[in-house]
């Protein structure tokens, strides 16, 4: 669960996987979901971390690039205003809501890391304990039975294909980032 929800924090694109994992999880044993939740936080912090240290190196000329100069402003003005409560409402979206542009943003536009990392704590913390209490109530069968469809192999399948595709898009644009910063 650490590791999963490191990853899926992370720079790298994986969707869905630690959500799909951590609620198959809290639905098979009610007694460790608070467990799996701390892990899936922890996880998640340490993937923003990593998000964090490559964004805020870059810093706002990178997200500068990135963007129009027009998004670039608002973005700019609306992070200096707002960006504890952005990346909280960030945190909680489901997935495939990309909370980690959120990070990011704040990041590049240094954001203290303090603050950053423990609003993600916190609105992370909430995510996976309303998914585990929603997992535990909807019940075991209910949650294994859906995990367990055929079409939901599918989707998994599907999933795993689009986040190896999108993680090595991921690597190839931080590499390509990189070399272009150093010319």
């Amino acid at each position: 669960m650490l590791a999963l929800s490191a990853l899926d924090s992370s720079p790298l694109f994986m969707p869905f996987g630690n959500d799909l994992l951590f609620i198959a999880m809290a639905a098979r044993n009610h007694e460790l979901m608070v467990y799996y939740a701390l892990m899936a936080t922890a996880g998640s912090v340490l993937g923003c971390l990593v998000d964090d240290v490559l964004s805020r190196k870059g810093g706002e000329k990178g997200l500068e690039k990135r963007l129009s100069a027009k998004r670039f402003a608002s973005i700019k003005k609306y992070t200096k205003k707002n960006a504890a409560w952005a990346l909280g409402v960030a945190c909680l979206m489901p997935p495939p809501f990309p909370f980690t542009a959120f990070v990011a943003g704040a990041a590049a536009l240094q954001y203290p890391r303090k603050r950053l990392l423990l609003v993600v704590s916190l609105a992370r913390l909430a995510r996976f304990l309303i998914e585990g209490l929603l997992a535990i109530y909807l019940g075991r069968r209910l949650v294994l039975r859906f995990v367990r469809s055929p079409v939901i192999a599918y989707v998994v399948a599907g999933l795993i294909i689009v986040s190896i595709v999108g993680s090595i898009l991921s690597i190839r644009g931080l590499g390509l980032r990189k070399n272009s910063s150093s010319h």
